[in-house]
């Protein structure tokens, strides 16, 4: 391997593995002498230090990190800071209007009408605090129960659930027909 490479390589496992790795295990996977590793990572750490970069390598009882310049630390405070804005997709959206409208339900309730496995969501909207559990139900199994948050009611800018909008029944009609559109295609596809 020549030494450009080598150098790229150190990057890499550096970068990837986010915190100390130990220069035998570098100079292993490089198939290279300790002695000769060691003197390129020097080299990055030069290269590093001089050229304006956010980054740098440092050195831990022989063993190597990257990390960001402790200039720049602020500016990553900053961006932490920042709230983080959750998307809902169209899985999220569909599972919330599920039980927004039909809470409290349950997650085989929620299945029932989607028609497909809704774990992952429902623990999506959970972390987003827009679902909550409200209890359990009374039946075999004691199934979580769960509900909409008053996160959710701010984020859509109404009071209560109340103020949801409520579908006429020709909506609901051509929601059915576009559903079973959808599925007759799949059902040709997989023939």
């Amino acid at each position: 391997m020549n030494k450009t490479k080598a150098k790229a390589a150190i990057e890499a496992i550096l970068f990837s593995f986010g915190e100390s790795v130990e220069l035998s295990k570098i100079a292993l996977a490089l198939e290279l002498d300790k002695d000769i590793t060691e003197s390129y990572i020097k080299e990055l750490m030069e290269e590093y230090e001089n050229e304006d970069r956010g980054l740098q390598i440092i050195e831990l009882e022989q063993s190597y990190q990257m990390c960001s310049k402790r200039e720049f630390y602020d500016c990553l405070i900053k961006i932490k800071e920042q709230p983080r804005r959750n998307v809902l997709t169209d899985v999220l959206l569909e599972t919330l209007s599920i039980i927004a409208y039909k809470q409290p339900i349950t997650r085989v309730e929620i299945e029932k009408i989607r028609g497909v496995s809704c774990g992952h969501a429902v623990n999506k909207l959970v972390e987003y605090n827009l679902v909550q559990e409200l209890g359990r139900l009374d039946a075999p199994g004691r199934p979580l129960l769960f509900g909409t948050t008053e996160e959710f009611l701010r984020s859509f800018g109404v009071n209560s659930v109340d103020e949801l909008p409520v579908l006429k029944a020709d909506q609901i009609d051509e929601f059915k027909a576009q559903a079973e559109e959808e599925l007759n295609a799949m059902e040709k596809v997989d023939v």
